[in-house]
């Protein structure tokens, strides 16, 4: 029986190439909650490129469990293409990975901090920099957290195989 969280998304091919090249990644994970690393954790042999992560859904423990900077929390908010870059290199740090997902966004079924639902920021840090995808998702709470995950995992294999051939 195969994982209903890895059907349909890049998650196998994921875990396939960081295993052949020896790298590893780890999640900073806000509105997912978690849900990233499961993903990927699906996948058979996962733990050799699953290093950890941090689910960081209350905005002070952005600061002290991801690193986020205070000073970005107090001038962008959560939900920035800031603090998505800060959780992706914070999960770096925090769990020693060559790769890391910083996920943050609203999932509803409210607006928060002026943001309004579908509003998600996905962070990618890696051996050539730290980038930030903004993405407007449509749907309720699941379907923008699942969708997101996809986009996060999309985004992900697509920087491995770049640095790796570039």
């Amino acid at each position: 029986m195969t994982d209903p969280l890895v059907d349909g998304t890049d998650a196998v091919a994921l875990v396939a190439e960081l295993t052949r090249r020896g790298q590893t990644l780890a999640s900073a994970e806000s509105l997912t909650a978690g849900l990233f690393a499961a993903t990927v954790a699906g996948v058979p042999g996962a733990s050799a490129v699953l290093r950890g992560g941090v689910i960081v859904y209350a905005t002070d423990l952005k600061d002290s469990l991801a690193g986020v900077a205070e000073s970005t929390l107090a001038a962008d908010g959560p939900v920035a293409p800031t603090t998505a870059a800060e959780l992706a290199a914070g999960a770096i740090a925090r769990c020693g990975a060559d790769w890391g997902v910083g996920l943050t966004g609203v999932a509803g079924p409210d607006p928060q901090d002026g943001k309004p639902v579908g509003t998600v920021f996905v962070g990618i840090a890696g051996p050539d920099g730290v980038r930030v995808r903004e993405l407007t998702l449509p749907g309720g709470r699941w379907e923008i957290r699942r969708a997101v995950v996809d986009a996060a995992l999309s985004d992900l294999l697509g920087r491995v195989r770049s640095v790796a051939s570039g």
